[in-house]
């Protein structure tokens, strides 16, 4: 045989075209190579923020008075906290901060003016919503630099003897729903829908996409199952997985990390039932539009990093900007985390997970309208 020859930069150069040629003809992986480092640009720059602003916030004002009123417009005006209601009763607050729509309770007790002259230091009570440590953590802190600005003209003049010592105020917190603040209960409630959310959607786009690779489709497809037959005899082994995964997760969080269970089992099967036929018909939806397995991986990581990052897992959702809020908000797992955390750690039932089961349901009709849309137009 002739002895090869030397290396030969034409040669190199005419792969280096073939490459580029195979490369065009991918548009689908070409475009997911382009815009994968701008999305993560743009949401680890602006979306990703781990000093939380603007969190929602219910006060509870027990005694007017001048010096109230001036902690009230001090809160008001800081960027730390949203004052979304103003509440008159117990239970109206507690409805608020369980449910979510505040994550922290204000409250100004009765008899704190006269207290507060007295120089007996009365407290301003802080009530937290703690199954998310790190959005509650900076709270007191943030408290205590609002009262020395609200308070600090009342101390001047008659009142200047109260600047000598400690503050005439002492700001008290407690922890709602994770009072050691605990961070794994937390987290690993929330690794259930992180987990599910990666497993059903790669494994059922990749499978399906195989499917396709290897002709094995065209041979279901000349049989005379319908479109929506397939779909419910291609997905329903999965979810007999998913269900295996539910169970080892929530058992490893009981066993391992003593993670309380609080709530409805109902509402959470039903949640997490909602959760998985989401996931999957979005794998299915991706299998429609992925031509080989590695545009289906690719397509799947491009969905599972804004799912990971918006949805409130890795950083706090109230402290991201409204547009990253917006595209979280179209995120399945967004609303799984809000509904497990409330069943689990907040003792929440059917109805007071109901406001996060209706967009979640909301979300699988159309991935499954669109999923059954796309199979038709391939089929054609």
């Amino acid at each position: 045989m002739p002895a090869q020859s030397s290396l030969s930069w034409s040669r190199v150069f005419a792969v280096f075209l073939k490459e580029l040629v195979q490369m065009r003809r991918d548009r689908l992986t070409f475009a997911i190579m382009i815009v994968m480092p701008v999305m993560q640009l743009l949401l680890f720059g602006y979306a990703i923020n781990t000093d939380p602003r603007h969190m929602p916030t219910v006060v509870q004002v027990r005694e007017e008075g001048p010096l109230t009123r001036s902690f009230l417009a001090s809160i008001k005006a800081s960027t730390f906290f949203d004052i979304v209601a103003v509440a008159h009763r117990d239970d109206e607050a507690d409805r608020l901060l369980r449910s979510g729509d505040a994550m922290f309770l204000i409250v100004v007790p009765e008899g704190f003016e006269s207290r507060f002259v007295r120089g007996e230091r009365p407290q301003i009570l802080i009530a937290a919503d703690a199954s998310d440590p790190v959005a509650t953590g900076a709270a007191v802190p943030a408290v205590e630099q609002i009262a020395a600005r609200a308070f600090a003209p009342d101390l001047e003049g008659a009142l200047s003897y109260l600047s000598a010592g400690p503050a005439p105020y002492e700001v008290v917190a407690h922890r709602r729903y994770n009072p050691a603040g605990i961070t794994a209960f937390n987290i690993v409630p929330a690794l259930l829908g992180v987990i599910l959310t990666m497993t059903m959607v790669m494994v059922t786009s990749i499978a399906l996409t195989r499917e396709s690779e290897r002709g094995t489709m065209e041979t279901l497809l000349a049989t005379p199952v319908r479109p929506v037959e397939v779909m419910i005899g291609k997905t329903t082994p999965y979810i007999i997985v998913g269900a295996i995964q539910v169970v080892m997760v929530m058992a490893a969080a009981r066993l391992l990390f003593h993670v309380p269970f609080t709530g409805s089992l109902g509402a959470f099967i039903a949640g997490v039932t909602v959760f998985l036929f989401a996931n999957l018909m979005l794998g299915y939806l991706i299998s429609t539009v992925a031509r080989t397995q590695m545009q289906a991986m690719q397509m799947t990581f491009f969905i599972f990093l804004p799912s990971i990052l918006l949805s409130g897992f890795m950083f706090p959702y109230r402290a991201m900007p409204h547009w990253a809020q917006a595209i979280g908000e179209a995120l399945p797992l967004t609303h799984f985390l809000r509904l497990v955390r409330k069943i689990v750690l907040k003792g929440g039932d059917l109805a007071a997970v109901f406001s996060d089961l209706v967009p979640l349901t909301g979300i699988l009709v159309a991935l499954t309208t669109l999923a059954l849309l796309r199979f038709r137009r391939t089929l054609d």
